[in-house]
């Protein structure tokens, strides 16, 4: 299955066809103004929406068909849907124009804490809970509809407007303990043309990427109201996560 094996561990598998799409349920939601009476009650309940997270690189040549398939997924309503780029393809000649190393070292937690054998891309993560190349189309689709189904209820979520604070509320803390996450993703479909490397003279695009990723504190299953920082860069969308400390499972979820 692999195609490339890298000194650090890394593999980049091969590209994925995706067409097919599915129906989730409403995700808990909030605007950071005005949200509406329906998204609030949502909110309230601690529904939680599907989180899926794509581990990708300019560097892989399996990845733009992956990213293609993020893209489609980003447009379903009740998935929050995520590109974080990793910089262990750099050393092929192309600097990842996305990569932070915190990208990295959370997909690292995955992999430890999941189990696996080595880092790879590209990688799709449902929930914090499972994994599978995103080359496998059913499985991809098989894990994302099961989340889903499970319709899971985790802590309670609400966003403070004036002054920007989230407060997650009391709900039951797995062993290890819970964290508490800032991710700021740019929701504009991004092109970066490759100039070097493995993917030279390829136009590659990304949607939702992840700019800005922050641990707010720990949470220990009471009320608690975090700062939001301010955003690194304009115009980008604000996801809060609630999650097992250590690339534990996703508990809750609150977008903008």
């Amino acid at each position: 299955m692999l195609q490339g094996m890298v000194s650090d561990g890394g593999a980049c598998l091969k590209p994925l066809r995706f067409a097919s799409r599915w129906s989730v349920t409403v995700a808990a939601a909030f605007a950071l103004t005005a949200p509406s009476l329906a998204l609030a009650q949502s909110a309230r309940r601690g529904e939680i929406p599907v989180v899926v997270e794509l581990f990708t690189a300019q560097g892989c040549t399996s990845c733009p068909q992956a990213n293609a398939m993020l893209g489609r997924l980003a447009e379903d309503d009740g998935t929050v849907a995520l590109t974080f780029s990793v910089d262990y393809w750099d050393y092929l000649g192309w600097k990842d124009t996305f990569a932070e190393p915190a990208f990295t070292a959370r997909q690292r937690a995955y992999v430890s804490r999941m189990k696996l054998k080595e880092i790879y891309t590209p990688e799709v993560v449902v929930g914090g809970r499972t994994e599978t190349p995103a080359v496998d189309e059913d499985e991809v689709e098989a894990l994302v509809e099961a989340e889903a189904k499970a319709r899971r209820r985790g802590p309670p979520m609400r966003f403070r407007y004036a002054g920007h604070f989230v407060t997650v509320e009391d709900g039951a803390v797995p062993r290890g303990g819970a964290e508490v996450w800032l991710v700021r993703y740019d929701p504009m479909a991004r092109e970066v043309k490759v100039r070097t490397g493995d993917n030279a003279g390829k136009t590659i695009e990304h949607f939702n990427v992840v700019r800005q990723l922050e641990r707010l504190g720990p949470w220990r299953g009471r009320t608690r109201t975090y700062t939001i920082p301010a955003a690194a860069r304009p115009h980008l969308k604000t996801v809060v996560i609630v999650q097992g400390a250590d690339g534990g499972p996703i508990l809750g979820a609150l977008s903008d």
